[in-house]
């Protein structure tokens, strides 16, 4: 089989959504790469990365624009890639929206099939077409560590009585991992009474959650959490290099200071109850976590 009917086999496999006759197509020693893959990938690999892409994107499709020899064994073809956001994304839920994202693959092939496929296109356009935030920023610099961060609130505006802080360090390789349980504890804690807020941070290396509760006994229903309690096993086991959690009470709170649109005056909204002197009624005052 010449080169352009190997990258016609390949691609083929790819839009028929079977992960063995794509893997099929490649020689033993085959490699695949493209700027998501964090290096070169092998055997059983590629098909597991396939049908992750798959799983997120069940209809997902490549049309190709142009496909041509380029040398001795070597095929460029010029694609565009579709796809609807049904399954989950990079630990996601779904958001059932549509991506179109053009790109290159490179096939350098051989009598016993495609020897490497180099893919090129810009990475950041799926979680941007998805509504997705695209941050780029370095993970340190001198003193400072960079991340990202999540709030979840209740709803409740009661002024915390405690908060509970837990920080976790472990390898980045287990971060998804991390974030699916907290998610789930997440979820369980805006059942549980006197929860207020929460905010997770994950940076140089650690990732640190910040619980705000209206009593410091109220943190203590974590214990019977199902999720927060499944995540602890899994640290003792396993999961992450070392840890601690601690319940911290303010020892006292600044007014809650919010700005009159109308004057542009600062108010303490509680002492004015939400009026200010120039006869403008305030808005709404935020939750304090």
């Amino acid at each position: 089989m010449n080169a352009l009917a190997l990258a016609t086999a390949y691609f083929k496999a790819w839009n028929a959504r079977d992960a063995g006759a794509v893997v099929a197509t490649f020689a033993e020693s085959g490699t695949y790469s493209d700027p998501t893959t964090s290096g070169p990938l092998t055997g059983a690999a590629i098909g597991a990365y396939a049908t992750s892409l798959w799983q997120a994107f069940p209809d997902l499709s490549f049309e190709i624009r142009s496909a041509a020899e380029a040398g001795v064994n070597k095929v460029v073809a010029e694609w565009l890639m579709s796809g609807t956001n049904t399954g989950s994304f990079a630990g996601l839920p779904p958001t059932g929206r549509k991506v179109s994202v053009p790109g290159v693959d490179v096939l350098e092939t051989g009598a016993d099939g495609v020897r490497a496929v180099t893919g090129y296109f810009d990475s950041g356009l799926v979680p941007k077409q998805l509504g997705l935030q695209v941050l780029v920023q370095p993970h340190a610099l001198g003193p400072f560590a960079f991340g990202n961060s999540v709030t979840v609130q209740s709803g409740r505006k009661t002024k915390p009585g405690a908060f509970s802080i837990t920080t976790i360090w472990n390898d980045s390789a287990r971060d998804s991992e991390i974030r699916e349980m907290s998610a789930a504890t997440a979820r369980e804690m805006l059942q549980m009474d006197g929860f207020i807020g929460l905010t997770l941070v994950r940076a140089g290396g650690r990732g640190i959650t910040i619980t705000a509760w209206e009593k410091p006994e109220d943190a203590r229903q974590l214990m019977r959490s199902g999720a927060h309690r499944d995540a602890m096993a899994r640290f003792w086991t396993e999961l992450g290099d070392a840890a601690f959690t601690s319940v911290w009470t303010p020892a006292y709170f600044n007014p809650l200071w919010v700005r009159c649109r109308a004057c542009g005056k600062m108010n303490d909204h509680a002492k004015v109850a939400g009026q200010c002197a120039c006869g403008a009624s305030l808005p709404d005052a935020p939750a304090f976590f």
